[in-house]
């Protein structure tokens, strides 16, 4: 099964993600902040990371610079935010703008779990 975590500051948008993802087969697993997200990618086995970017503390560019200098860089990355003109220089595997449909966030990351197999 497809392990996704889904990382966002704002526990609304990461109930409904998960509820969409699981809904289409996907095993998830949230966190509230980039810190969290960092330890459970860490100490987990995750097939895709979806991030806010952003977050108090550690925020999207800093879980997407940690996954690509960890031992497993190639992890495909989806930035999610409301603020799009942050997604300039970051390296993301695909972005969308909040709000978005989530039968396109779901239709993103197929595409991308085929890209790996």
């Amino acid at each position: 099964m497809y392990h996704i975590l889904v990382i966002d500051d704002e526990k609304a948008i990461l109930d409904a993600i998960k509820i969409v993802l699981s809904r289409a087969g996907f095993k998830v697993e949230i966190a509230l902040e980039g810190q969290e997200g960092i330890q459970k990618f860490n100490s987990g086995r995750f097939d895709l990371v979806i991030t806010d970017i952003l977050m108090p503390g550690l925020n999207g560019r800093d879980v997407v610079d940690h996954i690509h200098n960890s031992d497993r860089p190639c992890t495909p990355i989806i930035g999610i935010s409301a603020t799009p003109w942050l997604f300039e220089n970051i390296q993301f595997d695909a972005v969308f703008t909040k709000p978005f449909p989530f039968e396109d966030l779901v239709n993103s990351i197929r595409h991308l779990s085929m890209q790996v197999d």
